[in-house]
């Protein structure tokens, strides 16, 4: 018969499956846990039919750090295609999503590339379909905040348009009609 270890001499055994769960955690990106503090329901405007599109889906906003964490996944876009994707000084969607107005600019900057030094704020990376129509979203913002402060993200529109960003168009990009907006808003 055989003895039957002990308590001390099993943790050597036991302590990567204790410990590597709270190292997982303590790794990851911050803001990726914990409940959104926004979130934008994206939905079709006037724009939609006539782009032969219907986008819709939820995206959620989480701040740590300075940074704001946007994720989700938007649907109804036309399969395999590129798509302007923008946040908006107004969270207004009427008249085909013109009542935004244009792209969320705090700085008062060019218009460019997500993540590039002389862009507005409100610039994000394109929106790329794939065969289905729908695209993932995970984007870091930095110099915005989830409040109603002039740098604020709350109370602003997001606007998905028919056409590719060329990046270079100024002040929009030459994206083209804005077939779906949603106004981002507080979760709390």
């Amino acid at each position: 018969m055989k003895p039957i270890r002990s308590a001390p001499a099993l943790w050597p055994a036991l302590w990567p499956a204790l410990c590597l769960p709270l190292l997982l955690v303590a790794c990851t990106t911050p803001g990726t846990y914990g409940p959104p503090l926004a979130r934008v329901q994206l939905a079709p405007t006037g724009a939609a039919q006539a782009a032969g599109m219907n986008p819709g889906g939820l995206l959620e906003f989480r701040q740590a750090e300075g940074v704001v964490y946007v994720s989700g996944r938007i649907t109804g876009l036309k399969p395999n295609a590129v798509h302007g994707f923008h946040v908006h000084e107004v969270g207004d969607c009427a008249n085909e999503g013109m009542a935004s107005r244009g792209h969320f600019n705090p700085n008062g900057k060019s218009h460019g590339m997500h993540g590039a030094e002389d862009a507005h704020a409100g610039d994000l990376p394109a929106l790329k379909a794939d065969a289905n129509g729908a695209a993932d979203v995970r984007v870091e913002l930095r110099g915005v905040s989830l409040d109603v402060s002039p740098r604020g993200l709350i109370g602003r529109a997001v606007i998905i348009h028919r056409d590719p960003d060329d990046f270079k168009t100024q002040p929009t990009g030459n994206a083209g009609p804005r077939p779906g907006c949603g106004v981002i808003e507080t979760t709390r």
